[in-house]
């Protein structure tokens, strides 16, 4: 059964603490992050992946609904809260379940198996789309002649001027158009562009050091001021 990462957000630590003790319970459930409130969470997901939120609702600075709404891409999300009053909002946007305060085992055993269900789907549906990805494949024109290259064995793309040369497992090959051009031919995952002369296949980045990449045996460098966005996107691409 696939493990979920979870994160448990509520301002009152006895809450919280009987929250951990329920998920402690649940084989499929691996807590991972504890937090007072929203704010304290939202800089955790910069640097960490989850994919489960028990969340409470009314915390200081930032209420639970008002964090969800700033989310593009939210975790999946089960509210505990004591208050019913905001149920609908929290299904208008999407929640995987609403609990009210103080909860069963049972009920939040359901709530539980409920996202899990949700989450696995997902996951097995990402997979099969992340197959088809490996089967895709562009043409580019080398020496003359059309050349079929695999896209999950681009390692990176390096502009030069009007040419670019298209890394892979197998081999070096220069072909005449911009980067800008072959950007516009590739998916927008997992190929991004991490400076004006490069394009890295996220899938073959093997490490990430000060402000350069590594893919193979080659350090890929990153603007500077494209750093944050790229990050991010590396970090939240699986």
């Amino acid at each position: 059964m696939m493990d979920i990462k979870c994160a448990i957000v509520d301002d009152e630590p006895f809450a919280r603490k009987g929250i951990a003790a329920y998920i402690d319970k649940i084989s499929f459930l691996k807590l991972t992050a504890e937090c007072e409130d929203a704010i304290e969470l939202s800089e955790y997901l910069n640097t960490e992946h989850v994919d489960l939120i028990f969340l409470d609702i009314e915390m200081p600075e930032l209420s639970g609904l008002d964090f969800i709404a700033t989310l593009s891409s939210p975790p999946k999300i089960i509210i505990v809260s004591a208050y019913e009053k905001y149920a609908l909002r929290g299904y208008e946007l999407e929640v995987v379940d609403y609990l009210l305060k103080p909860v069963p085992f049972g009920r939040f055993l359901k709530a539980a198996h409920r996202a899990h269900e949700i989450i696995t789907t997902a996951h097995a549906h990402s997979l099969n789309i992340s197959k088809k990805a490996q089967e895709e494949h562009i043409f580019i024109k080398v020496d003359k002649k059309l050349k079929k290259v695999m896209l999950q064995d681009i390692l990176f793309i390096q502009s030069m001027g009007n040419y670019v040369i298209v890394h892979t497992l197998h081999s070096q090959d220069i072909t005449y158009c911009t980067l800008q051009q072959m950007f516009s031919l590739l998916p927008k995952h997992p190929f991004i562009s991490c400076h004006r002369s490069y394009i890295v296949n996220m899938n073959n980045i093997s490490a990430i050091e000060g402000n350069q990449i590594q893919v193979g045996s080659y350090k890929i460098p990153i603007a500077r001021n494209l750093k944050d966005e790229v990050m991010t996107l590396i970090l939240r691409h699986q």
